[in-house]
């Protein structure tokens, strides 16, 4: 067999493998976390699991109702989302079509390096800066807030956001947007009714990432947020979320114990979420191409 083919088959097999294990690593992630947490299950109702509104895990008895947790981690997820993605494609957009020379290498330069900074030192910064802001402007007695954790979740989302719409808006053919403006299309026409149009697939992926970015940040929202595990009414109140009780009380629990079945049991539920964010993306950018 000729050395250029062996390479090939090499390289194939080295590709295939990589995705084998890939999909295998999830797959035991899952089972791990099924082999933790199902024993909670098995003992009390799910519906009772996912729909109480009582997180005492230490109590007499425990309460494990995680309805709190689920609520929280939603309304800071859908708080950053709201003001990442018009702010992130917006920016993009700027970036993509608008800016020149140095102007555009400064600011991609800066969104990447955005990306870099660890989410434990933007949870100081919202702790120092943004929290009394929240506080003084609302009149709230704390600015820990589901607000607070929206913004700081915002800022950490809007990075990945800018960079992957910047590079499916370069990826649409120049032919496109020349045909647009030569049928006397204004330039701002052709950016929203051909480019965003042409590059959605792209879009659509770099929101999804954005979204699973903020869904599963742990560190800066635990700081921000003020960790109450109660049912938020409105987005100035402090929420916990899953991730936050993951973090915070893992290393407090008994092995074996049902608290400690209770968080692999978040876990399973953070899991789920995750993967069914990831299925309406797929949906979407299947539907698109078709």
């Amino acid at each position: 067999m000729p050395w250029h083919r062996c390479r090939e088959r090499l390289i194939e097999s080295a590709i295939r493998l990589c995705g084998v294990s890939s999909i295998a690593i999830v797959a035991l992630i899952f089972l791990f976390l099924i082999k933790e947490g199902l024993g909670l299950l098995m003992t009390m109702p799910l519906a009772e699991f996912l729909g109480g509104q009582r997180w005492h895990p230490i109590s007499e008895p425990p309460r494990f109702g995680i309805l709190p947790l689920i609520l929280g981690s939603l309304a800071v997820t859908a708080g950053a989302t709201i003001l990442s993605v018009p702010l992130g494609i917006a920016s993009a957009l700027f970036i993509a079509e608008i800016a020149t020379g140095w102007t555009k290498e400064a600011l991609k330069t800066g969104i990447e390096l955005l990306a870099a900074i660890p989410s434990v030192v933007l949870g100081f910064i919202g702790m120092t800066i943004l929290v009394p802001i929240v506080k003084t402007t609302f009149g709230l007695p704390t600015g820990l807030t589901a607000m607070t954790g929206s913004i700081m979740l915002a800022f950490m989302a809007m990075p990945t956001i800018v960079s992957i719409t910047e590079d499916a808006l370069v990826a649409v053919p120049k032919s496109h947007r020349e045909a647009a403006l030569a049928l006397g299309a204004t330039r701002w026409q052709m950016m929203f009714r051909i480019l965003l149009p042409a590059a959605g697939s792209g879009i659509v992926a770099a929101v999804m990432l954005g979204i699973g970015r903020v869904i599963g940040e742990t560190m800066a929202v635990m700081m921000v947020t003020g960790n109450a595990a109660v049912i938020p009414k409105t987005v100035l109140q402090p929420v916990r979320t899953m991730t936050a009780t993951i973090a915070a009380e893992m290393g407090e629990t008994v092995r074996g114990s049902d608290h400690y079945a209770a968080l692999f049991a978040i876990g399973i539920v953070l899991f789920a979420i995750s993967f069914a964010i990831n299925m309406v993306a797929d949906l979407i950018l299947h539907r698109e191409r078709s």
